[in-house]
């Protein structure tokens, strides 16, 4: 009875991480294992974080859960899948796509912090 508890308690939580962050959502047969590690951890912080900030609001967690998941698409061609990852793989590992994706987040969050104090 506790091991299901446990699972149920997991599940909820997974549930919740899938809603607010799509990477999590989509599959991960792609992923390496240590990958997959990083990006759950990345999104527990962020998680963790986005609800101490918003501490003071009045929120559930079934609001959270309420956003439909995206729905994926299979397709058939396994080879397709493969070059559309490794074309996915490449863009994310492009450098002046990440430079600009890093200055981007910077002047965003620079802007934020500045429009806090007002």
């Amino acid at each position: 009875m506790k091991q299901e508890g446990c699972r149920k308690d997991v599940e909820r939580a997974f549930g919740v991480l899938q809603s607010r962050f799509a990477i999590v959502a989509g599959p991960a047969r792609f992923w390496h294992k240590q990958v997959l590690h990083d990006i759950m951890t990345t999104c527990i912080i962020m998680h963790n974080m986005i609800i101490e900030d918003e501490r003071d609001v009045d929120t559930s967690i079934e609001d959270h859960m309420e956003a439909p998941t995206p729905e994926v698409e299979m397709m058939l061609d396994e080879n397709t899948r493969f070059q559309e990852f490794l074309a996915r793989h490449r863009e994310i590992r492009d450098k002046e796509a990440h430079i600009a994706l890093r200055n981007a987040l910077i002047d965003h969050l620079w802007d934020e912090y500045t429009n806090s104090d007002n």
